[in-house]
């Protein structure tokens, strides 16, 4: 288990990813802000720092505030800490100049052994960020191997999917799982032998499970229809994501809220036209320059989306096959 040193340790080497062009973007900031996932602090101090005349900071994970006392203290009234999920930021704030969200997991949870996270550490099977119920090792132990291995594919893109859920099932048969190196090793056993410079075999299991058991896909869902309603006229939405599939759910919903996305074929029933909520500000994703990727490697797959928020009223949700997100049975 960490102490609180190497807490402080992983948090004074935390390095927000992204956050110069986010502020160059944001430029000039002022105006009040809503991180919804502050970490170590980094989006919010680089906020705070360049002019935010407030910053609402959400994070599920109670224990992040204590590690960001230092920021309450200098910034006081201009610091709002709130213990809660970025599904429900509308809640928390509106009328807003920008919302910044980071998708990526914390480098501090995955420092963690405790929590689970990692692949690389021994700890029990946990991987929530927050209060949820259901820990990793529940939904390893309990779900049925054909709706583990929609998880395995569905969320985490293994092409072995069926072949890793085979395996789960057939060991807690014998044993149930605990920790996160037993259920390594068991991935592990069905998969080639990991070659040199090729990623853990095991990698896109546990981004699997993480998201299940967090409900992530279902909390950016409701996180960009939640920021649309947050936001005032002129405010921006800045998403950073590091995978294919939130990128690609993000990159859908500006496009179809700013009027960009692909029109329906000719025979399909005419959409009556809605004022954009949203302009573009980046047509591409914006990646990491090599400054950035050579003191901070985990930036390496970190895209940027950022929008601007029109005077168009907020809309009806789309739908999740909309934003092309993958829907497990019983786990959105």
């Amino acid at each position: 288990m960490n102490t609180a040193d190497d807490m402080s340790t992983s948090v004074s080497s935390h390095m927000p990813v992204l956050l110069s062009p986010i502020l160059s973007l944001a430029a000039p900031v002022g105006g009040d802000w809503l991180d919804g996932t502050l970490g170590a602090g980094g989006y919010t101090r680089g906020l705070l720092e360049a002019g935010a005349k407030s910053v609402t900071a959400v994070d599920r994970d109670p224990s992040v505030f204590d590690l960001v006392k230092e920021l309450k203290e200098r910034y006081k009234e201009r610091l709002n800490l709130v213990e809660g999920v970025f599904s429900k930021l509308d809640q928390y704030a509106i009328n807003l100049s920008g919302v910044v969200l980071d998708l990526g997991v914390s480098s501090m949870q995955l420092d963690q052994a405790d929590r689970g996270f990692s692949f690389l550490r021994d700890g029990p099977l946990d991987m929530r960020m927050g209060s949820s119920v259901q820990t990793a090792a529940d939904l390893v132990n309990r779900s049925e191997e054909t709706e583990l291995a929609n998880i395995l594919f569905s969320y985490g893109e293994e092409r072995a999917s069926r072949r890793i859920a085979r395996a789960i099932v057939k060991r807690r048969s014998e044993c149930l799982f605990d920790s996160t190196l037993d259920l390594v090793q068991v991935i592990q056993s069905v998969m080639p032998r990991q070659k040199p410079g090729q990623k853990n075999p095991a990698t896109r299991s546990f981004q699997a499970i993480r998201i299940a058991v967090n409900s992530e896909y279902q909390e950016l869902f409701k996180g960009l229809h939640a920021a649309e309603k947050a936001l005032s006229e002129g405010g921006l939405l800045m998403v950073v994501t590091f995978h294919s599939i939130e990128d690609r759910m993000v990159k859908r919903f500006l496009q179809m809220r700013s009027g960009l996305a692909a029109k329906a074929n000719r025979f399909a029933p005419e959409i009556k036209d809605v004022a954009p909520q949203f302009a573009l500000i980046t047509k591409k994703a914006v990646r990491a320059d090599a400054n950035e990727l050579s003191v901070n490697p985990r930036a390496r797959s970190a895209k940027l989306r950022v929008a601007r928020r029109t005077a168009a009223p907020s809309v009806e949700m789309l739908s999740h096959k909309e934003l092309g997100m993958p829907v497990v049975k019983g786990k959105r």
